[in-house]
Order: C-alpha cells, then sequence, then structure tokens
C-alpha cells in the first residue's frame, strides 16, 4: 500500500499537472462504487471547477475547488495517470475495466484514477468541513512537522502503552503516513526493536525515533519513493527507494551494520523485519 512518500509524490505529481488554470469540465464516475460508495452527485459538485490546489493529509489526496475538496486515497492498486490532448484525427487511448474515475479537463486532457484492487475510495467534502471529516479528524501530525511531531509529544503519548513500538506508530491516530515499509527502516535506524512495547521507550530512544523517521521519510521522498509492486507517480515515474532498504524485506541476509542475520516477524498482522543486535 503507498505510504506517506508515494503519496506525497503523487500529489507533487499532480501540482505540475493541475495548474490554478485547470478546469474540470467534466468528472466521469465509471463505476458507482470502489472500497465505499461513491457520491452520485460528484459531478455536480465538480463540474466547471477550477482546481486551486492539491493537498495531502496523511495518505490522503484532496483536490481543493471553491464548491468543496475531491477527497481521494490510493488504496493498495490506485493512480492516477495523465491522457493527453490528441492530435486532430488521432485515436485516445481506451480507458480500461480499472480505470473507475476519470476528470475531463479544460485543456483537453484527460485524469485519470485506475485501482485494480478496488481499494482505493472517492469522496466529497464540503467546504469548510475538511477538519471535521470523519475519515480526517482524528488523525495524528504529520511526521515531517517539527512543530507537532515532537520528541516530547512521542514520548508523552507512548507512556503506560503496551502494544509494540511497531504497530505504536503506523497507528495513525499517532502519528499519520507510516506505514509497515517505513516503520521497519525508521526502527533499524534508530536502534529500537519493533517487538519494544511502546511504554518503555526512553526519551532518548523516542528523539532518535522521532529523527529517523523525518529522515527516512524524506530520503523516500527524495527517491520518488518504493515502487515494489505497481507504484507510479501521477506522470509515471516509478520510485527508487526500495533499492536502499536497510531491512524490509531483507529476511536472513546480513546486516548491512553489523552482518549479523536479520530476522523477521508478523506483528498485529504485519510483517516486521529488523536485526537483533543493532535494534535493542
Amino acid at each position: 500500500m503507498p505510504e506517506l512518500p508515494e503519496v506525497e509524490i503523487v500529489k507533487r505529481s499532480l501540482e505540475k499537472i493541475l495548474t490554478p488554470e485547470t478546469i474540470v469540465l467534466h468528472a466521469e464516475v465509471r463505476r458507482p462504487d470502489i472500497r465505499f460508495q461513491i457520491p452520485k452527485n460528484l459531478n455536480a459538485k465538480m463540474q466547471n471547477q477550477r482546481i486551486i490546489s492539491i493537498r495531502r493529509r496523511a495518505k490522503y489526496l484532496l483536490f481543493e475547488m471553491r464548491s468543496g475538496f475531491l477527497l481521494n486515497h490510493l488504496g493498495m492498486t490506485g493512480s492516477w495517470r495523465l491522457l493527453a490532448k490528441t492530435p486532430k484525427n488521432a485515436k485516445r487511448e481506451k480507458l480500461g475495466p480499472h480505470d473507475h474515475f476519470c476528470l475531463h479537463l479544460s485543456n483537453g486532457e484527460q485524469l485519470v484514477f485506475r485501482d485494480p484492487r478496488r481499494f482505493g475510495m472517492l469522496d466529497f467534502i464540503e467546504p469548510g468541513q475538511e477538519l471535521t471529516n470523519l475519515r480526517l479528524k482524528d488523525l495524528g501530525p504529520e511526521p515531517l512537522d517539527q512543530k507537532s511531531f515532537t520528541v516530547d509529544y512521542l514520548f508523552k503519548v507512548s507512556r503506560e502503552r503496551r502494544v509494540p513500538v511497531k504497530s505504536f506508530i503506523m497507528n495513525q491516530k499517532i502519528v499519520v503516513g507510516v506505514g509497515n515499509i517505513y516503520a521497519s527502516e525508521a526502527l533499524f535506524f534508530a536502534g529500537v526493536s519493533p517487538l519494544k512495547k511502546a511504554g518503555r521507550l526512553s526519551l532518548k530512544e523516542c528523539a532518535h525515533l522521532v529523527a529517523s523517521i523525518g529522515r527516512v521519510l524524506n530520503s523516500a521522498i527524495e527517491q520518488g519513493g518504493s515502487s515494489i509492486r505497481d507504484f507510479v507517480s501521477g506522470d509515471g515515474v516509478v520510485g527508487n527507494y526500495q533499492s536502499q532498504f536497510a531491512v524490509y524485506g531483507r529476511d536472513g541476509q546480513a546486516c548491512q551494520h553489523c552482518k549479523a542475520r536479520l530476522k523477521s516477524k508478523v506483528i498485529v498482522g504485519r510483517t516486521s523485519f529488523w536485526c537483533p543486535q543493532c535494534q535493542k
């Protein structure tokens, strides 16, 4: 599933495509539901609306218009792609069975949402309700926001928490956007075992963890995200961060730091990878 870096990469690529001059002529809903029911009035809300900006909140994308926000989650296999304006008399690429939503733009282009496994979602938020929306209102701080995701914050919210720290930092109410891949990588660089109880984190370990989460996420964004399966940005570019994984997916291989054999274990339903020597 795309995590924060991948969603941020998609956001940035869409910002290049959907400039402030872009107008949605028509929003074509090609099936009534994906993971959830798509609002029946979606076209009426978006028709002839100018795209003001693209925002990211956690793993959600928000397409801002005067009429409100198109809310999108990529799910496991969701992606956006641009069908450029075709020359006169040339045939445009046909939409496929997994192309569930299409924005017809004023410049003659089409922006298509594809989701083969249909775990993504599309919804509409009325103006001024983005902070109270049921899917957004209980989300934790952004991990790259140094004013809200601080060492003191992480130390405070982890007190008396008995869950493994791996699942703790993947809890979107604690901090958003840190999924399975980047949680494993961040814990490795912080020197913290994924099995350790969150409530036993020291202030020093919290400092290492906050720093390593920021380091890993920023590095992944710089590398275009991780393209393990079928992730591509809005302009079709694949990520390269997977070539730099220190522990994720490397069960049984030698640790890059101490040469110990890396381990893996399912923790709260997700496979975790770590070094038993470097992480305590």
